[in-house]
């Protein structure tokens, strides 16, 4: 048997053949590639355009919703196809290079919201500082650590898992992530301890310094007028909301997926939405509704279109 990995559907109904409402799904999930693609490309454009929008904490969001356009753009292509086929079906190579992407833009994600935080600490707690330390060096050098780190730890299983004997060509779920591993003959006790180094690198650590920084933030705002924590409520709160987001999801795909335990397929498939179809729109929603000045072009660019 060739290196092929079966994806079964989740549906709300459970485990049912795709066929029945294969064009209902089909529209339903095309509508919803497009409004992330659409969403997340126009705040992309405007922070590019627009001069008063080149500041690094705008840079940081842009990268944000890019990363949300290429995590979709590695799903959903192949997720459409497969509700118009018989079968769903997925090469392994394919599914290796689909886990890569997954979880190297995942990675990127919480390294690029550090940089948020460091960006709003400085900001808020050294405004005088501000212009000397977060220089556009300073954020091109966040932006290449944040993309290229999470994609050269990620590579090094991709690399090893790429030629293992598969014993299990049955994967449970619609996109390739950790389950990956449920296929392989052997377990590799190296490779979960990398994967567990790479987690505490690229996840664990990012998120206690985001949660320190913020502390550090709202301590100094709270003794400062009202005008400081004003500032510090508007810009920090959409990053919070974001990463709660976010760290809910990856502990649970991460963590819960990899320790094997069995979830009702109603919490699995609300948790799949989550990450494939909420996380995606959540971003540019968030992002697009808090901040006052993208909030403000967008107005702006919306009446033009009317």
């Amino acid at each position: 048997m060739d290196n092929k990995v079966n994806v079964t559907y989740i549906t709300l109904d459970g485990y049912v053949e795709v066929h029945k409402y294969r064009y209902v799904y089909f529209v339903i999930m095309f509508t919803v590639y497009i409004l992330i693609l659409c969403s997340n490309s126009t705040i992309v454009c405007l922070i590019w355009i627009h001069k008063n929008l080149h500041e690094p904490m705008y840079i940081f969001i842009a990268a944000l919703l890019l990363n949300s356009v290429l995590f979709s753009t590695a799903v959903y292509p192949k997720l459409l196809i497969d509700l118009l086929s018989e079968k769903q079906i997925i090469s392994y190579s394919a599914c290796l290079f689909q886990w890569f992407v997954y979880y190297s833009l995942a990675a990127s994600e919480f390294l690029l919201l550090a940089a948020m935080s460091y960006d709003r600490y400085v900001s808020i707690c050294k405004p005088l500082q501000y212009p000397t330390i977060m220089r556009k060096t300073t954020v091109s050098i966040f932006l290449v650590l944040a993309w290229t780190l999470p994609a050269s730890q990620v590579a090094v299983p991709i690399t090893l898992n790429a030629n293992k004997k598969l014993c299990n060509f049955t994967l449970r779920g619609i996109i390739c992530n950790s389950t990956v591993y449920k296929l392989h003959c052997v377990s590799s006790r190296a490779q979960n301890i990398y994967a567990l180094i790479a987690f505490v690198n690229l996840m664990f650590f990012p998120l206690l310094f985001i949660l320190f920084t913020y502390i550090r933030i709202f301590i100094i705002s709270y003794r400062s007028s009202r005008e400081v924590r004003k500032k510090a409520a508007q810009t920090c709160l959409p990053h919070l909301i974001v990463l709660i987001n976010f760290s809910c999801l990856s502990v649970y795909d991460v963590v819960l997926l990899r320790l094997g335990t069995d979830f009702p397929q109603t919490v699995s498939l609300i948790m799949t939405l989550q990450i494939v179809m909420y996380h995606p729109l959540f971003n540019p929603i968030i992002y697009g509704l808090k901040m006052k000045d993208i909030l403000k072009h967008i107005k702006r660019l919306f009446c033009k279109m009317v």
